[in-house]
């Protein structure tokens, strides 16, 4: 604990230093967003710009999704700034509860690169600081123990996890952010898209997942949780990554975001260190496609604030992805930033090949959460045996289609 709160001392002393000259006299400054490295240092970067003058807080939670929202909707908002993806600034914007960022760019975000201002509809509504991707991390001398490559489909990850079982080397030597609810349904989002599935029907709102792609996507789930923990339905990204850190996985499909920093965690056994290894994302059924989305993060102003809140969140947030903080070594390799003078590091090869393979972007469509909310609701049934893939996509549909008439979408 002592050690805990001299570091949080020292980055602190670190943090007001680099940003103490915020320009500052008044407003307000409160973050809600997650809790990955890159984001917990852009946090502290914004959080230095507070004063006697100028409140500053945060609160980075993996619940942050279940939060922003309703902490967006007050008048005033509690939280003035939602650190958000391209899936969930969605449903910010489908409430209307950020702002467009036009005039304060023009007066404040004059160093901002162009590739970082999201427009959507001729307004810019977010500032991008990273990009991201889901990706193979896996330990590459197990590989080299049984003697073979690093996998490049699923099929590859199957047949790899099986000889390190029958070798009894591990278990479960597959890992999986396979969590019953969001994570559960972005690695079928993943898989879904690597067998060519399309969500929606051209040109509309109506689901399209209970399809041929849609089955064999929940089969290979299926199929790869029988090499994972058997708790594996309450394993988010933190719990995935513990399995690594603790050496009992081999292979896992995981966020650059957080590979990057893996092993880094107090009393990670040396050779799990010694045998980190990051590739690209998979394919699967002898598709071309990668079986993983692209992704951007990056920060929006909450609209019902006033405007001495919104320029010191503004400011604060800008200061915050300086190009000044890549000059730490360890912040910059956190994460593929969208920042000046950044230098792709060893942990970007995941994500950089996901771009390269052409992986294709997460859907920023108005109604794509209503479909990630109803799959994270309904294939937890498929995957603990109690019904059919089919039985289990059409409660997917079904329960889509009830939300999205409801918001008038269908």
């Amino acid at each position: 604990m002592l050690k805990r709160v001299l570091l949080a001392g020292a980055m602190t002393l670190v943090a007001s230093t680099a940003f103490a000259n915020c320009g500052l006299e008044e407003g307000r400054i409160s973050i809600i967003g997650n809790e990955f490295p890159a984001i917990q240092t852009v946090g502290a970067g914004a959080m230095a710009c507070g004063s006697d003058k100028v409140e500053a807080k945060s609160n980075l939670t993996a619940d942050h999704q279940k939060l922003n929202v309703a902490g967006m909707s007050g008048n005033p908002a509690e939280y003035t700034t939602a650190i958000i993806a391209n899936s969930s600034i969605v449903a910010l914007m489908n409430e209307d509860v950020i702002r467009p960022l036009d005039d304060l760019v023009a007066e404040y975000g004059k160093d901002l690169k162009k590739n970082q201002l999201i427009t959507i509809n001729g307004k810019i509504m977010a500032v991008a600081f990273m990009a991201n991707a889901q990706h193979l991390v896996y330990r590459k001398d197990i590989l080299e123990q049984i003697g073979v490559e690093p996998p490049k489909t699923y099929e590859d990850m199957l047949a790899a996890a099986k000889m390190i079982r029958e070798k009894g080397i591990m278990q479960n030597p597959v890992g999986g952010a396979y969590a019953a609810g969001w994570n559960l349904a972005q690695e079928f989002n993943n898989m879904f898209l690597g067998y060519g599935g399309t969500h929606f029907k051209e040109g509309s709102a109506a689901p399209n997942v209970n399809t041929p792609e849609g089955v064999k996507a929940l089969e290979m789930m299926k199929a790869l949780s029988e090499y994972m923990n058997p708790d594996y339905l309450t394993h988010d990204s933190n719990a995935t990554n513990a399995e690594f850190r603790a050496g009992n996985v081999a292979l896992m499909n995981m966020w650059g975001s957080r590979a990057a920093t893996l092993t880094e965690a107090e009393g990670v056994p040396q050779e799990v260190i010694d045998g980190f290894a990051i590739a690209g994302p998979m394919t699967v059924g002898g598709g071309s496609t990668p079986a993983t989305t692209l992704w951007w993060d990056g920060w929006t102003v909450a609209k019902n604030i006033n405007d001495a809140e919104a320029k010191a969140t503004f400011v604060a947030m800008t200061k915050a992805i300086d190009p000044s903080i890549l000059k730490d070594p360890e912040v910059a390799k956190q994460a593929v930033w969208l920042i000046d003078g950044y230098q792709p590091t060893d942990a970007a090869v995941g994500v950089f090949d996901a771009a390269k393979m052409g992986s294709i972007p997460y859907p920023m469509l108005p109604y794509m959460g209503l479909m990630h909310t109803a799959l994270g609701a309904e294939l937890a049934d498929f995957m603990q045996g109690k019904e059919s893939a089919e039985q289990a996509l059409k409660d997917v549909e079904a329960a889509y289609t009830a939300a999205a008439k409801e918001q008038g979408y269908l």
